[in-house]
């Protein structure tokens, strides 16, 4: 049974990380012609928060591509699980608050934002973090 709960802990970090990861790239252009693209993100950023001054939806946009970034590539490397794990789900609920508050509390439920950011509080309360850089420091 310890065998399939560290092979789900790693299929959870991965696919959060892999979720940040490729919103990220959208918004870059990353992904050609599937991409969302900077100014569609901009847009819909300020449509999020929209109680939020447009001045600083830039900022707010740049913010949180930055930490969507980092949080992506540590839950992909596995490296400060717990702490990026914490962080990511308060990140993405904070989404889901703004989400509700513009939106009303459809779109958040029918996004799954909520169980995506309680998947990564769960994340945060695993014992061990199998197959990750955290494991391999601790081993030494």
């Amino acid at each position: 049974m310890k065998r399939y709960q560290d092979f789900a802990v790693l299929l959870l970090r991965l696919a959060l990380s892999v979720g940040f990861i490729s919103a990220v790239s959208s918004r870059l252009g990353l992904w050609g012609n599937y991409s969302s693209g900077w100014e569609n993100f901009l847009a819909y950023a300020e449509k999020v928060n929209s109680f939020a001054p447009k001045s600083c939806i830039p900022s707010v946009a740049i913010t949180v591509t930055i930490a969507e970034t980092l949080l992506g590539i540590l839950l992909l490397i596995g490296f400060k699980t717990r702490l990026s794990a914490i962080a990511t789900s308060l990140l993405i609920l904070l989404f889901a608050f703004a989400m509700t508050y513009s939106f009303g509390i459809k779109d958040p439920l029918d996004y799954s934002v909520f169980v995506f950011s309680m998947a990564a509080f769960l994340l945060s309360t695993a014992e061990q973090y199998k197959w990750s850089l955290d494991e391999m420091i601790s081993k030494k």
